[in-house]
């Protein structure tokens, strides 16, 4: 294991531990986790038993709720692991406080892939920690906000005569739990797996941050009901199931709709069998690109999708031009170059892929303004069509083609996009791609292209050339796709 996680590991599991521990000792559970305070009345004290085992019975009671509830978890996209045990957890922090919500997160929020050792011990330490840590100090921001009772009257009553404040105190103690467990998460995530926070803790938590959210009133609703019949308090595992089926079906249906796009992508690369999974690796490049310079989610998730469909266009390209393998003639480059057009009409009726439009039809624009179709220039061209372009470039450089049967090595394929760098490239696209795995093993000799300004007289004579231009007098890029 790398130092660096190593290091977060050990303290954010002593924290939790150090966190549990103290408040287990400092600070008893608030009277309102009682098993049975109402049901109790008429009944003999021997049949209800001492406070203290009430106490115990009520956390147990919870914990059970929330090993139920994190029996079936969901991972989102990005690997996050999403449950509905923090509905228990959040309720047993309005009843109890953070003692209360501490137990119930340590223990109620194992689950059977643990259990079963499909997870190291260490990895068992840091779910668990990242999970109690957020519940304690959350149950501490409720505690500052709970309704105060008058001397001598239980807490119950009191929450009972304000529960506008309890409400609050609820919605407080739950807020601060969300962000801090999604804050902790994103970092073991990000250090883990190498994605970026930013992208972890802002990206996924969209998808699933509005069911995580309406979780917080109900967790309230089965405390309220838990001080009156607390066996009723079950009643709420058909809405509890039915948040768990969303974030599945969001799941679901985010993998399907990937899927079809990477089926049609399939069906365009076998056309030519040179470029067989062509999108695909093209896809991949861009995202690790689109990491290294720290994109929104959004933007991934956009790279992902164009990157896969940036050549559905080549569906109306000729079999005849499309595997030729001498020169084009100027009538079939033509035909070439309609391809980003042609994609971005074939894709425009679906409205999801809004955000991949412009990285489809801008994908072989070139940085100084002499490339295709629309001829843009500079930071004219969308910013992710100018990733997916060295994408793009260099998988084609090194991979057979019918006009080049010897592919070009990694090293020759880096020569060419930094001589490039500036004229059909962005330069800090480039460098970004320098820096990612892909080229691991290849010496850089520290001169990474600089960013070439582009005369404003060359923008002017751009601009005046660009209706009239021919298809076949620009410059020959270096690859052809």
């Amino acid at each position: 294991m790398p130092r660096s996680p190593r290091l977060y590991y050990i303290i954010l599991v002593a924290s939790s531990v150090i966190a549990l521990g103290a408040t287990s000792f400092l600070l008893p559970p608030q009277s309102g986790i009682v098993l049975g305070m109402h049901d109790e009345i008429g009944l003999p004290r021997s049949l209800v038993g001492s406070d203290e085992l009430r106490v115990l019975l009520g956390l147990t009671f919870w914990i059970v709720v929330a090993l139920f509830a994190s029996a079936l978890p969901v991972q989102m996209p990005r690997g996050t692991i999403v449950s509905v045990s923090a509905a228990p957890i959040v309720a047993a922090m309005a009843l109890g406080g953070p003692v209360a919500a501490g137990w119930v997160a340590a223990i109620g929020t194992t689950e059977l892939r643990e259990i079963r050792g499909r997870i190291p011990w260490y990895g068992t330490l840091v779910n668990h920690a990242g999970i109690m840590l957020p519940a304690i100090l959350g149950g501490f921001v409720a505690e500052l906000l709970r309704p105060v009772a008058d001397p001598g009257q239980p807490l119950i009553s009191a929450m009972s005569l304000n529960p506008g404040q309890s409400f609050i105190s609820t919605m407080a103690g739950a807020a601060t739990f969300s962000v801090l467990n999604v804050t902790l998460t994103a970092a073991t995530v990000s250090l883990r797996g190498g994605q970026t926070f930013k992208a972890l803790a802002l990206g996924e938590t969209r998808a699933y941050a509005a069911n995580l959210f309406a979780l917080a009133p109900l967790a309230w609703l089965m405390a309220q009901i838990f001080h009156l019949v607390w066996w009723a308090s079950l009643l709420f595992a058909l809405p509890l199931y039915t948040t768990r089926m969303a974030y599945h079906r969001f799941v679901e249906m985010r993998e399907m709709f990937t899927q079809t796009i990477g089926a049609l992508a399939g069906a365009v690369d076998k056309r030519d069998p040179f470029t067989s999974l062509h999108s695909h690796r093209v896809k991949v490049i861009a995202v690790d690109i689109g990491r290294e310079m720290r994109v929104s989610e959004p933007e991934l998730e956009a790279l992902e999708w164009g990157g896969l469909l940036h050549d559905v266009g080549k569906i109306g390209v000729p079999d005849s031009v499309l595997l030729k393998q001498e020169r084009l003639t100027r009538d079939e480059r033509m035909r070439m170059n309609a391809h980003p057009v042609l994609g971005a009409e074939i894709i425009a009726p679906v409205t999801k892929l809004a955000p991949e439009l412009p990285i489809i039809r801008h994908h072989h624009e070139w940085y100084n303004g002499s490339g295709y179709p629309d001829r843009l220039i500079g930071d004219e061209i969308p910013k992710l069509a100018r990733i997916l372009h060295v994408a793009d470039a260099f998988e084609a450089m090194t991979a057979q083609r019918p006009y080049r049967m010897t592919p070009l090595t990694t090293e020759q394929a880096l020569a060419e996009l930094r001589k490039f760098a500036g004229i059909q490239f962005d330069p800090t696209v480039v460098d970004a791609f320098v820096r990612t795995t892909w080229v691991d093993g290849v010496s850089d000799p520290g001169r990474r292209a600089e960013p070439r300004p582009i005369p404003l007289i060359a923008q002017a004579a751009n601009r005046m050339t660009q209706a009239t231009a021919r298809p076949d007098s620009t410059p020959a890029p270096a690859e052809r796709v």
